[in-house]
């Protein structure tokens, strides 16, 4: 695709890649002193609110409220980069809790958690490229492009409420 009909295309690689990268490096830095075990039920509550609301674009954009879609959209992109923070700042500040459960439902613990990583680093991307076409009102390619995004954004945010349900009685 030219530049032209993705305008954004080099900044969203770059944050593409630089997002995964810099978590990845911060989880490796960390910070004493401060207490931020209270963050994992807000950002695991962010991760249902955005599921939610996702539902209720796609509702939206099924009954033609463009204006209500697009303001839900804008909402879940809000929420995923307030969860990207304070993921970041309590993986700085905090121990990993290692998952204490036993037997198959510790590989469904881990077969839930690594695709939900997995896919939240890859739907990065499509949820910027999806954006860039919305706002670039080449709504054809959006809607094609939506129909992919959506259902592993939903996912993502689905799966990290299960994820944190699942880990949270092993939190100190």
């Amino acid at each position: 695709m030219s530049e032209a009909k993705e305008p954004h295309k080099k900044l969203i690689i770059t944050l593409s890649l630089a997002i995964p990268l810099v978590v990845a490096l911060l989880f490796g830095v960390k910070i004493d002193g401060y207490d931020f075990s209270f963050l994992p039920r807000i950002y695991a509550s962010i991760n249902g609110v955005t599921a939610m609301l996702l539902l209720a674009a796609l509702w939206a954009v099924k009954n033609r409220k463009l204006a209500l879609h697009e303001t839900l959209m804008k909402t879940c992109l809000g929420l995923s980069a307030a969860f990207l923070a304070m993921y970041v700042a309590y993986h700085m500040t905090s121990e990993s809790t290692t998952y204490g459960g036993a037997g198959a439902i510790k590989y469904f613990y881990y077969f839930i958690l690594i695709t939900h990583i997995l896919l939240s680093i890859a739907v990065v991307p499509m949820v910027l490229f999806t954006l860039s076409r919305a706002l670039a009102g080449n709504f054809e390619k959006h809607r094609a492009l939506a129909r992919f995004t959506f259902p592993i954004w939903l996912y993502v945010a689905i799966t990290g409420v299960i994820v944190y349900l699942m880990i949270s009685p092993y939190y100190q």
